[in-house]
């Protein structure tokens, strides 16, 4: 029994008809301590929902599950305890409890219910705007051409608005769905850069942005999909332009670098620089997080989505890349894409 214990490639414990424990394996035992054997499994486990499962399966003889919460390395790991009476029925006989990390599951699962509800947030705060304009015209605006047209243009913005959601939500899709197809077609970064550059022409005047743009000369091509690395581009270079403020530099760097230690091999770093406010460094491991914003309220105001680093993090990750993001509060940010040259 305690080979087969042994043998078990997931935590697993061997509780006999006496409730001690008389086996482990090399997982339980990094979980529990290394002199969890003889103990009752009571002092041992201890938390309530295992222990009335354990004692209802030593009662009846019959299978029975628990969730048992802990914690390691990577922080706090949902397990669901499988009991298993090592006979078909009845009491008095051993059981072996095995222990399956369902906490991918549970993180996928919180992960979608947040998700639903940030969308469900964002589009319903626009809709409820348009809805009252609407409202608002057919009565007592209807007969005022000033506030119909101030509401109009207010409705379109709003409308805009939720545009860019649905097409940045398909986006984020498309993307994941092509995760594990790594492209290999070779793209040259300089015209995808000058590309995103003319397309962003009227944003730049606007805010009276100085672009430089640094390497482009290079001919630097790596292996990409040259529309998501465009979308690469323009999503840090767009969030550079505007979170900078007015009349601000922003500098785009095209660079090498051989046997880079984030890809273990040789890289061409594409880097955005602002000279914004900068950003706290509690918020930087989160920036890709979908809909998370470090100011909600003007990420609304300019447009934002919450979604454009998620997408950026998502394409670089497909293209086998790294994100790096550096900032320091009031000296700007630099955001730098780190891909590969071979496939």
């Amino acid at each position: 029994m305690k080979d087969l214990v042994e043998a078990i490639s997931i935590p697993a414990l061997l509780i006999n008809p006496e409730a001690r424990i008389e086996a482990s394996n090399g997982d339980a035992r990094t979980m529990f301590g290394e002199r969890i054997e003889g103990r009752h499994y009571i002092g041992a486990l201890r938390q309530p929902p295992l222990l009335d499962a354990i004692e209802l399966a030593l009662a009846t003889g019959a299978p029975t599950r628990a969730a048992y919460l802990a914690s390691d390395a990577r922080g706090d790991v949902t397990y669901q305890a499988v009991i298993t009476p090592m006979a078909d029925h009845g009491a008095g006989h051993p059981l072996l409890l095995c222990f399956e990390d369902h906490t991918a599951k549970q993180e996928a699962g919180q992960m979608r219910r947040d998700f639903v509800a940030n969308v469900s947030h964002e589009l319903r705060t626009p809709l409820t705007a348009v809805l009252g304009f609407i409202e608002t015209l057919r009565g007592a605006a209807r007969n005022d051409p000033d506030a119909r047209d101030r509401f109009l243009s207010i409705m379109e913005a709003e409308a805009s608005r939720m545009n860019r959601l649905v097409s940045d939500l398909l986006s984020l899709s498309r993307v994941e769905s092509e995760g594990r197809m790594r492209p290999t077609t070779l793209v040259q970064l300089t015209p995808v850069v000058q590309s995103v550059k003319s397309t962003l022409a009227t944003l730049i005047e606007e805010q009276g942005t100085e672009l430089q743009l640094i390497g482009l000369d290079e001919g630097y091509a790596v292996p990409a999909d040259a529309d998501q690395l465009g979308q690469v581009v323009s999503n840090l270079l767009e969030n550079a332009i505007k979170y900078s403020g007015r009349d601000k530099r922003v500098t785009l760097r095209l660079s090498f670098q051989e046997a880079h230690p984030m890809i273990r091999g040789d890289a061409v770093l594409l880097s955005v620089e602002d000279e914004g406010d900068g950003i706290d460094p509690v918020h930087i491991p989160r920036l890709t997080e979908r809909f998370y914003r470090i100011d909600s309220h003007r990420s609304r105001e300019l447009g934002g989505t919450g979604l454009g680093l998620a997408i950026v993090k998502h394409i670089v990750n497909r293209h086998r890349g790294r994100l790096q993001i550096d900032s320091e509060i009031g000296k700007g940010s630099v955001f730098t894409v780190i891909l590969p040259v071979e496939v």
